[in-house]
């Protein structure tokens, strides 16, 4: 693969209860463990970074899908769940619902454009045979 840009973030105190900031300064955030898994819950955690960032790619995705077949699409949005949780083999693993809403375009027509975008999202792509994900279209 031609690498078309090349994004770089460094981690750095304990892990989950530490920092992380990108090469260029544009993001820095605190870390912590989720409330959930018995942390502090007083920062981010992988899992909301990466909930952002398959929403923000899937959503650029669909967009460009939809271009193409020169269809408005410009009041969807997409949403996306991440989930972390034991996988039984001691270590943990991830599922993804993501929540496409297309107002005032047909279901069919809006689930196929989902299904279209799935296929080009990096994220899709880097994810596709090794976690769940669930794609669901919504009208609102």
């Amino acid at each position: 693969m031609e690498a078309l840009y090349t994004a770089e973030a460094l981690a750095t105190g304990a892990g989950r209860n530490g920092r992380v900031a990108t090469s260029e300064g544009r993001l820095e955030l605190n870390l912590a463990v989720p409330a959930e898994m018995g942390g502090s819950g007083d920062g981010a955690n992988p899992e909301q970074l990466f909930a952002a960032g398959y929403a923000a790619c899937f959503h650029s995705a669909l967009q460009s899908v939809a271009r193409a077949q020169k269809v408005s699409i410009a009041d969807s949005s997409v949403g996306a769940r991440v989930q972390i949780g034991a996988n039984g083999t001691g270590g943990y693993g991830l599922a993804v619902q993501l929540e496409v809403v297309i107002p005032d375009l047909p279901h069919d027509q809006a689930q196929a454009l989902a299904d279209a975008a799935h296929q080009v999202c990096p994220y899709s792509n880097a994810t596709r045979g090794n976690i769940d994900v669930a794609i669901t279209v919504s009208e609102d």
